[in-house]
């Protein structure tokens, strides 16, 4: 079966090859295919024995990152199941809402969630069957461990799999109302591979995965599509600066994917000076546009380049490519669409806009999600009568193909009338050497609707009044961009992504102005 079982097709090309590491375990924890392929199909085989998994059903896992996460994800795929990593960052309460959505008939979970757990099957009993990775679990729980090696050594494969039956959930960001659930086919994953093999990975390569593998940064950028072609994975528990930078060291990886504050962090480490990323060929950076001066930082300090990618949930998620050789003179651009994607920007009537013009961003292509899980509307609403996805985000293309994100739709906020886009001032913020991290967001303001607030965070040492910063910003913008309010922190919230939660910061700034009223 070619569809789903990918362990065990890799398994028979490169049986003893090293596919992953758990950096995550004391001492770390290696696997070749065939151990992984086996570790796959002992629990393919509980799951359908023991729990009753069939073609379509749905197994959830609330975990940090772990080869518990790939064993749960490829077992699904022997048995046509659908594998559902649910974000350990949701409240317990939206947890137990997603969980009564997608009814799975098995929980997998690390033993500190299980007091969320316990209140999860207290609210919803929908669950069949727990696994636990540690510890001793809730009653009636079983040691996923102990669960695999019990459990019998035999080859599962599900004949009638087609590449349009559904893979993983994956969960969007939520940042209005219940997260929706990303429909991954396996014609998704399968294009999405060859998308990235085109433009990315090479045989050989080892990359450290620091997203979280309920991400679609975590399972499906760099980790499926290298498992795939037969490379390694250095899986680590969640992201550590200093951690990542030994590793990266220490297996010799040769690519990496970030975000803009993962790279940031890392520059900031104490093992930053002496670390070894010499056998880096490139590092991608996506979610955000990465500015200059790490760019440069990176290259001048390290010898690395960097490769500016962009891609989400519902689509891909490998869509865009920015060669290291663009990284400076195409500075802010997600660069040209991958070889099987279709891209154009389009107006509020959904008429295509010619280059250097701001309108929504409209993908197409066999690498695009199935729609939301239970949710027709939602799935309708995405997609229009030419089969282009709208994003939601607002782009530009210039005369060269390359395309540059402006802003999210829902992030642009409209002062006095004009148009204001947070990742045009956050890239001139980033200029100023004594800024780390900074987000931008707009806020209510009686006379102009809304004005900008910016949150900084300076780096270490550094000292900066509001009027300098906003004189920096008006040395390169217009006087209306500039922000209102300037709000010095000593941290922003982080998603467990590494992305800066500008809807916490909007909200934050809600209640504070509520406070003054």
């Amino acid at each position: 079966m070619y569809i789903g079982d990918y362990l065990g097709r890799r398994a028979l090309y490169t049986p003893d090859h090293l596919a992953v590491i758990d950096a995550g375990k004391t001492p770390h924890r290696s696997f070749t295919y065939r151990e992984l392929n086996n570790r796959a199909n002992r629990l393919a085989n509980w799951l359908r024995d023991g729990a009753g998994v069939r073609k379509g059903d749905r197994v959830a896992m609330l975990a940090h990152n772990g080869v518990e996460f790939l064993d749960t994800f490829f077992a699904c795929g022997k048995l046509g199941a659908i594998f559902a990593g649910l974000n350990w960052r949701l409240h317990w309460r939206e947890l137990a809402s997603l969980i009564e959505k997608t009814a799975p008939k098995v929980l997998i979970y690390s033993e500190e969630f299980a007091p969320t757990v316990e209140q999860i099957n207290e609210q919803t009993q929908v669950v069949g069957h727990w696994l636990h990775l540690e510890g001793d679990g809730i009653p009636n729980s079983r040691s996923f461990e102990k669960t695999i090696m019990d459990s019998v050594l035999r080859p599962v494969t599900t004949e009638n799999l087609t590449e349009e039956d559904i893979a993983c959930l994956i969960f969007t960001g939520g940042t209005t109302g219940l997260p929706k659930a990303a429909q991954i086919s396996h014609r998704m994953v399968a294009w999405n591979t060859l998308n990235t093999i085109i433009h990315d990975l090479q045989h050989g390569d080892i990359t450290v995965n620091t997203f979280p593998l309920f991400h679609t940064g975590g399972l499906l950028v760099y980790t499926t599509p290298l498992l795939i072609l037969g490379g390694t994975v250095v899986l680590t528990r969640k992201f550590d600066a200093q951690q990542v930078l030994t590793l990266l060291e220490e297996y010799a990886a040769s690519t990496y994917a970030g975000v803009p504050t993962t790279y940031q962090m890392m520059t900031a480490a104490p093992n930053w000076e002496q670390a070894d990323l010499s056998n880096l060929r490139f590092c991608t950076s996506g979610g955000a546009p990465l500015p200059i001066s790490l760019v440069e930082k990176f290259r001048a300090e390290k010898g690395v380049v960097f490769k500016q990618g962009f891609g989400m949930s519902e689509f891909g998620p490998g869509v865009f490519a920015l060669a290291p050789e663009d990284a400076i003179a195409k500075a802010g651009s997600i660069g040209r669409p991958n070889f099987f994607v279709d891209a154009r920007v389009v107006d509020d009537h959904n008429r295509p806009l010619p280059p250097g013009q701001v309108g929504e961003l409209v993908l197409r292509g066999p690498s695009r999600s199935s729609g939301y899980f239970n949710d027709p509307e939602a799935s309708a609403e995405c997609v229009d009568s030419e089969n282009y996805f709208h994003t939601g985000d607002l782009a530009q293309m210039d005369e060269g193909g390359y395309f540059t994100i402006v802003d999210r739709k829902k992030d642009m906020y409209i002062s006095g009338g004009e148009n204001i886009y947070p990742t045009e001032i956050e890239q001139v913020i980033y200029r100023h050497a004594a800024v780390e991290m900074c987000a931008v967001v707009g806020i209510s303001d009686p006379r102009w609707g809304e004005v900008g607030k910016a949150f900084i965070v300076l780096k270490p040492g550094q000292t900066l009044t509001e009027d300098a910063l906003k004189q920096h910003i008006s040395f390169y913008l217009a006087g209306y961009k500039v922000p209102r309010v300037i709000e010095f922190r000593d941290s922003l919230p982080i998603s467990a992504a590494g992305k800066i939660l500008k809807r916490t910061l909007v909200g934050e700034s809600a209640e504070e102005a509520e406070k003054h009223t």
